[in-house]
């Protein structure tokens, strides 16, 4: 989206839910697929989602393009929601009802939804043979390895919706891809261990 129109929608959308509908049909699918990678569990990541856009909705006239793009601006909200929100636990079916003023046909159905995110999940192979090991990081080297791998975010960016220096994102990076290497080669280590065993049982 043009950025002239994007703060126009922007300034619109604090008074106006059909431009902050526009906002929503243009990056519900980029929040929906970080958010993906970042649990690799749909259910969750439907739940999480329409948090996100609900609390930016709530927000929205708080919002001033300042040091952050809106866009960043959404990432950074699901990452709270990734580590705290769904701490909750809350198990309802679907929260869009809670956007009530944002137009309807904008929503998609759980089946469709569901169908799309298994295809995204299908397509990212790589992805999900290390999420066990990524998941296994803490949650501060979770985010940098995702954001800058997964979702081809600058470090620039990844320190706007962090907010940490771009040193201290670099620094993150380094650590975590290293901690990352040595949980992998556990991990081969441990599966090359069982392979063994079970021929020796055999």
């Amino acid at each position: 989206m043009d950025i002239k129109l994007e703060k126009e929608l922007i300034q619109r959308a604090k008074n106006n839910t059909d431009a902050f509908a526009e906002l929503y049909k243009e990056y519900y699918d980029r929040i929906f697929g970080y958010v993906l990678k970042r649990t690799a569990d749909i259910i969750i990541t439907q739940d999480i989602t329409s948090e996100v856009f609900i609390k930016a909705l709530e927000n929205i006239k708080y919002f001033h393009w300042k040091g952050i793009s809106f866009s960043n601006w959404l990432y950074q909200i699901a990452n709270h929601e990734i580590i705290n929100g769904h701490r909750k636990a809350k198990q309802s079916l679907i929260l869009f009802e809670e956007l009530k003023h944002v137009p309807l046909e904008l929503e998609k159905s759980l089946e469709a939804e569901t169908i799309e995110a298994e295809e995204q999940l299908k397509q990212h192979q790589q992805f999900l043979a290390i999420h066990k090991s990524i998941a296994n990081l803490p949650v501060k080297y979770q985010e940098v390895i995702v954001l800058r791998f997964f979702e081809k975010k600058q470090v620039k960016e990844i320190g706007e919706i962090l907010g940490k220096r771009e040193g201290t994102i670099r620094s993150l990076i380094h650590r975590g891809l290293k901690k990352l290497k040595e949980i992998l080669e556990e991990d081969r280590i441990f599966a090359a261990s069982l392979s063994t065993k079970e021929e020796s049982d055999v």
